[in-house]
């Protein structure tokens, strides 16, 4: 080994100093050069996670891309507007290192090496890519307070995809590229969030407001002073540990990627409220349902030639509804199959020409969003909407692609199948259903 060049990689990824000294790392690891760890997949659910840094370790896909400043979004998906930063056949497979927002974001401190290191990462355990974004990224002015927070990592042009046909989207891996991540509950967001005017959301009073309103330090200049809570999450043993008082709890790991999505808004301008990232549209992004893990196919609509794929918000686990504002959010390589439905072909669930639909080995999933336009309906965020449009999806499937009559289909939903709600804190809120296809064998 080039004992002087290892050395001058490791000092980019502590430092996070300059383009070319990062691409310069990076080739390094792709060498096999030993900066940060072994190289090798990391295994979930078996032990420890190994730091899959830029091009380390397996690349599954038939194409390969990583988040660099210069081509993610962050706080934005793609428009249909957008250049692709990488072109594939329909029916390819393509290996995507993403990069979690959770320790790069401005209330954070916009420092990876900082932030994981006062919780105890070591520096060579932080991400080269997270470190480099945190620093570099110039494509759009950062304002956290509007912009989403999501690192988004994108748009794939598949051949031959034009509107009106269907992306179906196959997650064939969806491996942690750290052994941590972070939980965090922001003030005016989640599920027990206090209102824009200062009071408490309908149901619960302003002692129940989380995180509580004592702690809110806004306005203020600085996002790191605004009284966030984020709480740091080991992996250990193939699950995650949040310790507290003398004693921890630990759950099982369920890695997948929260944002996967087509370009949906027509605006050309980058930072148009139609492509922020936080709320979920008809064509996918922030869909956060946890059902869509490895084995899993999602389908989504197309709106622009070549459906401009993207991805970001990768998540290590998360229960459904996401309730204090984000999941268990972590970086992880996923490695997905894009293929494309055309209409008429009987390749894609005839809901998912028009609407997302999700598909897992035992389920069909149907989807219901409130707002699923990127709001520009002035729906506000009503459970009730996204539920009822869930199950009109549900019988519209039932009796387009089973054969069933409505009247059936709707006394069969109600007697056998499941709705969950997928999250009430991206804006639009969700609701996805649970069809058992062992019903129908």
């Amino acid at each position: 080994m080039d004992q002087s060049f290892a050395q001058s990689a490791h000092d980019t990824v502590v430092a996070g100093v300059g383009r070319p000294d990062f691409d310069h790392a990076v080739a390094a690891l792709r060498r096999g050069v030993g900066v940060v760890g072994e190289a090798g997949p990391a295994v979930a659910g078996s032990g420890a996670v190994r730091v899959l840094q830029p091009g380390q370790g397996t690349i599954a896909g038939q194409h390969y891309l990583q988040s660099t400043p210069d081509q993610v979004l962050w706080g934005y998906v793609p428009n249909v507007h957008a250049t692709p930063v990488l072109q594939m056949k329909s029916g390819e497979t393509i290996t995507i290192d993403a990069v979690s927002h959770e320790g790069i974001l401005e209330d954070q401190g916009r420092d990876p090496v900082a932030y994981f290191g006062a919780k105890g990462v070591p520096q060579t355990d932080v991400l080269a890519d997270a470190i480099a974004i945190a620093g570099e990224y110039r494509r759009t002015l950062r304002d956290f307070d509007r912009d989403g927070p999501h690192v988004v990592t994108g748009p794939v042009f598949v051949e031959s995809a034009q509107p009106g046909d269907v992306l179906k989207i196959e997650t064939l891996e969806a491996t942690p590229r750290v052994p941590y991540g972070v939980v965090s509950s922001r003030h005016g967001k989640g599920a027990l969030a206090q209102t824009a005017e200062g009071r408490a959301p309908a149901g619960i009073t302003l002692d129940e407001v989380m995180p509580p309103v004592s702690q809110d330090h806004r306005p203020n200049p600085d996002p790191a002073n605004y009284g966030h809570v984020c709480t740091f999450t080991a992996i250990e043993n193939g699950r995650g540990v949040m310790r507290y008082r003398n004693t921890a709890v630990r759950f099982p790991l369920n890695p997948f990627m929260g944002m996967m999505g087509v370009a949906f808004s027509q605006d050309s301008d980058l930072t148009a409220a139609s492509a922020n990232s936080v709320p979920p549209t008809l064509g996918g992004g922030n869909i956060d349902i946890r059902l869509l893990n490895v084995g899993s196919t999602f389908y989504l609509p197309v709106f622009a030639e070549g459906a401009l794929f993207y991805v970001g918000d990768p998540h290590h686990a998360m229960g459904d509804g996401e309730v204090a504002l984000t999941a268990m959010e972590g970086s992880l390589r996923g490695t997905f199959r894009l293929t494309v439905c055309k209409p008429g072909s009987g390749d894609a669930p005839s809901v998912a020409y028009r609407y997302p639909f999700g598909e897992t080995a035992d389920l069909w999933v149907p989807i219901g969003l409130s707002s699923p336009d990127a709001g520009r309906d002035g729906q506000p965020a009503d459970l009730d909407v996204a539920m009822r449009r869930a199950v009109v999806n549900a019988l519209d499937f039932l009796e387009t692609d089973k054969g069933m009559d409505r009247a059936t289909a709707y006394a069969y939903l109600s007697a056998a199948a499941d709705f969950t709600v997928s999250q009430v804190v991206d804006r639009t809120v969700g609701v996805h259903g649970q069809i058992a296809k062992s019903h129908f064998e």
